[in-house]
């Protein structure tokens, strides 16, 4: 290695992003990572890239940076189901695109592969399956180490044509939100967990009854997965001159949990940071910070209201748009830093963050994992039964299960 070559930790979409710029730029790059591939610790989950916090489209984005979206597979969409939790369903929808499906782990036509082969076609050094110290880094982006929230999923074969649904409903997803993602003939039903339960299994399984309630699915289970996040803001995002992106650099979206267009931004941020290009530390507060506030804002406010909130909440949003003419309108409200959530700041930061100090040094508000409430405790329906011993079934015949309950 030459002296002035970068080294960065982590294989992900934060540290690719930034390894590409870098070695487009003529850096020597060398990015580590312990996992055997990019994508791997991801089992064909699929997930959503939003478009709505800011301008431009993200795509058009990721072109001005010189990163290829055409790399990989996606998919737009411009209207949604959203579920209320009485099972009103509703259609949130924008004439643009308000977000994209992409794949998760490590078939070639997944973001996690397109990522890594623009990394190599600029000629980066990928190392896997190698630890790395950090303190040897100049990026840091490696994944998160504990939990404030896990997600719960099956995926299965259907007939239904591509479609998304979104489902607030505090019983079957604690304190969150469930959804549904169908890209060709492949489905997945996930339930997302913020608070800590002892039986998750019983909230996936109560979760597809209730989609198969509302869609004709003819669901054949191919295998279940499960992720975390963790969600915490760094009093600092250059430590010792180390730049830290993406999760390791506590750049989530708090509400919904869109974090990739984050982790690519902070990647190539970091970069530009590097190459003289701009003041990583100021951009990040500047672009990024208001968004993860203002989520982190309205997750406090989602975490307390339960199911009466969310109704509320969906209602308003379909008012929004009828008087507005665009669903988007909404949710780029929800993320603006406007004077209500500035004033709610103080507030949130105490009554949901916890100050913690990490292994490397730097001290971060982060949002644990919150303890189930009275209402998290209900008998399962018989379907719901039902779908359990269905995957009992499935998984002795050799369907494999990428978490278990004491994930959660």
């Amino acid at each position: 290695m030459g002296d002035n070559s970068l080294h960065i930790l982590g294989a992900g979409l934060s540290g690719l992003a930034a390894a590409t710029i870098l070695a487009n730029a003529g850096k020597e790059v060398h990015v580590y990572d312990i996992r055997k591939d990019s994508g791997s610790r991801f089992d064909g989950d699929f997930q959503g890239i939003e478009n709505w916090t800011s301008s431009p489209d993200f795509f058009d984005e990721m072109r001005s940076w010189g990163l290829n979206p055409e790399s990989f597979k996606s998919n737009d969409f411009s209207v949604v189901d959203l579920a209320h939790p009485d099972d009103v369903i509703t259609q949130p929808i924008t004439e643009s695109i308000a977000f994209r499906v992409v794949e998760r782990g490590t078939d070639e036509h997944c973001i996690d592969q397109g990522m890594k082969r623009m990394a190599l076609d600029a000629g980066v050094n990928i190392h896997y399956e190698i630890r790395k110290p950090p303190e040897e880094c100049n990026i840091i982006a490696a994944g998160p180490k504990e939990s404030s929230a896990v997600a719960f999923g099956e995926i299965f074969h259907t007939d239904h044509p591509n479609h998304v649904t979104l489902q607030l409903n505090d019983k079957l997803a604690p304190g969150a939100y469930s959804y549904l993602i169908i890209i060709d003939g492949i489905g997945l039903i996930c339930t997302c967990l913020w608070r800590q339960q002892k039986k998750s299994g019983k909230y996936l399984n109560e979760t597809i009854a209730w989609y198969e309630s509302k869609y004709e699915l003819n669901r054949r289970p191919i295998k279940r997965v499960g992720g975390k996040g963790d969600f915490s803001l760094p009093k600092k995002y250059i430590h010792e001159g180390r730049y830290y992106v993406g999760e390791a650099g506590g750049l989530q979206d708090f509400m919904w949990g869109f974090g990739m267009r984050y982790a690519i931004t902070s990647g190539v941020l970091a970069a530009k940071g590097i190459l003289g290009e701009c003041d990583y530390e100021i951009e990040i507060r500047r672009r990024l910070i208001p968004l993860v506030k203002s989520s982190a804002t309205n997750r406090f406010l989602l975490n307390r209201v339960g199911d009466r909130g969310f109704k509320l909440a969906a209602r308003y949003w379909m008012w929004d748009q009828k008087r507005k003419g665009d669903g988007l309108a909404f949710l780029r409200w929800l993320y603006s830093p406007g004077i209500f959530r500035k004033l709610l700041w103080p507030f949130v930061k105490f009554g949901m963050l916890r100050k913690k100090q990490l292994s490397d040094g730097r001290m971060v508000n982060r949002m644990p994992f919150r303890k189930a409430l009275k209402r998290d405790s209900w008998e399962p329906s018989a379907r719901g039964l039902e779908i359990g011993k269905q995957w009992d079934v499935v998984r002795k015949s050799g369907a494999k299960l990428s978490f278990k309950e004491s994930d959660a």
